[in-house]
């Protein structure tokens, strides 16, 4: 087997482990309202969770996919450069998604990867081959990093307000119920967990899609960029597998340590990233559900309480927020280095 085929099939690996990583890591994103809110034990959850995270990919589309296998240009550079760059942005990213998730931290998977592509292609091609978007931004047109940015920035304060706007239409429902209408919103939660768990499959499977079909592209595999459907499985598999494996140590952080969830925040908060994660879905927007279902919360909790919302936890995990993009990318300029050391050359 040649040289080429060999870094691609590596970098195929790659791509899913990196998705396996996304799913455990973002796992606790999905439960931890639930569990907090003891809707479900962590094994119903898992298995709700598992089986419409598996058909979110599936079912979709692969408008995410286009959006994040297009924001960097590596047609006419050598394929296995190429696909040197690719791999090491990978490597990136899941060594900080490793750490984050060690030490309990809700970082972005999505910021992860967007910024080990960034640095990797930066130090091995140059800033020309990353589409920055700003020319066509001026023309009124999303597309590149731009689009990718505007999506993971804007995405948390649509998820805060919608959540705090959609606990206070709960709340005047829910004025006259008793304690008992805590059953009725634990069984909701059954079905908003399920919309979440599809929602974020179709959102954040389909990045791997679209860096898996880039690998294609560039390995000469196929000749246009169009995800092949073993791609989708292959990629709702991995995710699928890395949520059953779970990222427990965030479900502390996302639902016990911002705010007190009770029944009615549980179910706002899945209720509002369900929707703002669908939604981005649908129109190409690659987004965060870390972020969301965080600023869910803390909107919601802003909405019944201000004061009793955690703002120091908010602004630690706001502070790696910030760093996730230059950490991710400064762990992929350190792989590439170590394979240009390896090799004694460039790719």
């Amino acid at each position: 087997m040649d040289t080429l085929f060999l870094l691609a099939l590596a970098t195929v690996i790659v791509v899913l482990v990196f998705d396996y990583t996304n799913g455990f890591h973002d796992a606790a994103n999905i439960v931890a309202t639930v569990i907090a809110s003891r809707a479900m034990t962590p094994v119903q959850a898992v298995i709700v969770v598992g089986v419409f995270e598996f058909l979110g990919p599936l079912l979709g589309g692969t408008a995410v996919a286009n959006t994040i296998g297009k924001f960097v240009e590596l047609g006419g550079i050598l394929p296995l450069l190429s696909l040197a760059m690719l791999l090491c942005g990978l490597i990136g990213a899941i060594v900080w998604n490793l750490g984050t998730w060690y030490f309990g931290i809700p970082s972005s998977s999505s910021h992860a990867l967007v910024g080990g592509l960034i640095g990797a292609v930066v130090v091995g091609v140059g800033v020309d081959h990353v589409v920055w978007g700003f020319h066509e931004l001026a023309s009124g047109r999303l597309t590149g990093i731009v689009k990718v940015l505007a999506a993971l920035i804007l995405s948390p304060l649509i998820g805060f307000w919608v959540g705090f706007a959609i606990h206070r239409i709960l709340s005047v429902l829910l004025r006259a119920a008793t304690p008992a209408a805590n059953r009725h919103l634990r069984f909701a939660q059954f079905f908003t967990a399920a919309g979440l768990a599809f929602a974020h499959g179709a959102n954040d499977a389909q990045k791997s899609m679209g860096i898996l079909t880039l690998v294609l592209l560039l390995g000469g595999f196929i000749s246009h960029f169009a995800v092949p459907f073993w791609v989708m499985l292959a990629c709702a598999t991995a995710m699928t597998l890395g949520i059953l494996s779970g990222g427990w140590r965030i479900v502390r952080t996302l639902g016990f340590a911002i705010y007190r969830v009770r029944p009615i925040h549980a179910l706002g908060s899945q209720l509002t990233s369900g929707l703002v994660i669908m939604s981005a879905s649908l129109g190409g927007a690659p987004v965060s559900t870390t972020h969301i279902v965080a600023t869910s919360i803390m909107g919601i909790g802003a909405s019944e309480r201000p004061r009793a919302v955690r703002w120091a936890k908010a602004k630690d995990i706001a502070t790696t927020w910030l760093i996730t993009i230059p950490g991710a990318a400064l762990v992929a300029i350190l792989a590439y280095a170590l394979v240009n050391l390896f090799l004694g050359a460039k790719p």
